[in-house]
């Protein structure tokens, strides 16, 4: 073998503490303490939202509290998903050119390839749909996602071996028209288990995971050790758990702008998923943006690009925004798998119009 690297399995831990690890993983590569890592974790019941998602328009969180299923905000990007002990989670923290693929989107595709060849082995068709999901026969059994932050990747993912869908459909908000774009009733119909395709010949997680770290070592020629979180990684998580991720605050960090008739609202899907802009203006004409939110499902690289746009929104005239938009692009070239520039750009310029249109 080419290479080596960690192979850590949490087991099933509180949803927020589990976000809380991801955090910790990738400070401790990136700071060089800690290997190339693949990651095994599961949830109890919970509903996660993407890192910029808006929390009560993805999610119901009346029926969440009432049947005790966690509420999570995630560190990386994408869309929400509802999790409970019959998913495996999957994630990796590797260097950006471990894999030996240079751009996201390769890495994106060989990383689901090779789980895809994984699930193969356990005797179900599963095959890679871009742009990061594993199908069969067009139901997704697992979806994925990732970015750079610096030389480290992150990039994560489920199967799904169990889970009761009933509880997946009543804790999530999926929209009507990501439903009918691929003619299902329900979003329960988009999905598929290994339950449901081998019934009592399922194998255990022990199997599963050994099927998918086999065809990844095969794939990109790699061996791999078993080895627990280290202590500074524990102590790191615990930090994170205490003084953010953990918190009500960071969960709720967006709740739900559509709802405030104070926001301009725009919105924007394209092929790598949905942005969201909101701004809220201010002054006896409303001619200055007071505040500017970007939601969605999208993952970006890094993070805190995000962030940036909205500061430099506020503050500022509307009708210098377009400027704005066009200069911050300019000088901050975005890493993501599933959106550019232009669909930032399209979901602001939608938000301005409405904006414009609004009398004071």
């Amino acid at each position: 073998m080419a290479g080596r690297f960690r192979v850590v399995d949490t087991g099933v831990m509180e949803g927020r503490f589990n976000i809380a690890i991801d955090q910790a993983m990738i400070e401790e590569h990136q700071a060089g303490r800690i290997p190339d890592t693949f990651r095994f974790m599961r949830f109890p019941p919970t509903a996660l939202i993407g890192r910029h998602q808006a929390l009560r328009q993805e999610i119901d969180v009346e029926y969440c509290r009432a049947h005790g299923i966690g509420i999570v905000r995630r560190i990386t990007g994408g869309g929400a998903i509802y999790l409970d002990e019959g998913q495996l989670g999957w994630g990796l923290v590797f260097h950006r050119t471990a894999l030996g693929q240079v751009s996201l989107a390769e890495i994106a595709s060989a990383i689901c390839q090779a789980v895809a060849a994984g699930l193969r082995r356990l005797g179900v068709d599963a095959r890679y749909r871009p742009r990061n999901d594993i199908e069969v026969n067009g139901r997704k059994i697992s979806g994925t996602g990732g970015f750079f932050d610096g030389d480290t990747l992150i990039y994560q993912g489920t199967v799904l071996v169990d889970m009761d869908p009933g509880a997946m459909v009543a804790a999530l908000r999926v929209p009507r028209a990501k439903l009918e774009k691929r003619q299902l009733d329900s979003a329960a119909q988009r999905v598929v288990t290994l339950r449901e395709l081998l019934g009592p010949a399922t194998p255990g997680l022990p199997a599963i995971q050994s099927a998918l770290l086999e065809a990844f070592s095969e794939r990109f020629d790699l061996d791999w050790n078993s080895e627990p979180l280290s202590p500074a990684e524990q102590a790191l998580a615990a930090k994170h758990h205490r003084e953010e991720i953990g918190t009500d605050e960071f969960v709720a960090e967006v709740d739900d702008p559509a709802r405030d008739a104070d926001f301009a609202a725009g919105t924007h899907t394209g092929a790598g998923g949905t942005v969201a802009t909101y701004l809220r203006l201010e002054g006896a004409a409303r001619k200055r943006i007071g505040l500017a939110l970007i939601t969605g499902d999208f993952f970006v690289a890094p993070p805190r690009v995000v962030y940036d746009l909205e500061a430099a929104l506020r503050g500022a005239y509307v009708a210098d925004a377009d400027a704005i938009i066009e200069q911050f692009f300019l000088e901050r070239p975005i890493n993501a798998l599933s959106v550019t520039a232009a669909d930032f750009r399209a979901s602001l310029d939608g938000a301005l119009a409405a904006a414009r249109d609004q009398r004071p």
